[in-house]
């Protein structure tokens, strides 16, 4: 049982990370809620009607 338990621990460890390491950091992530389109100037209109602070360009 004892040996059980270890193992389960030692998995969860293993796969925690791995869940965090393939979290992406998108235009209007988080509270902004998607992107919606683009603006003419290359610019992310993000679902709450922001512009995204990303530096990358949209087409």
């Amino acid at each position: 049982m004892k040996s059980m338990i270890l193992s389960l621990f030692t998995i969860i460890f293993v796969v925690a990370p791995i869940g965090q390491a393939q979290a992406k950091n998108t235009p209007c992530s988080g509270k902004m809620g998607g992107v919606s389109h683009c603006s003419a100037d290359g610019k992310f209109v993000c679902n709450n009607g922001k512009i995204s602070q990303s530096k990358k360009t949209c087409r």
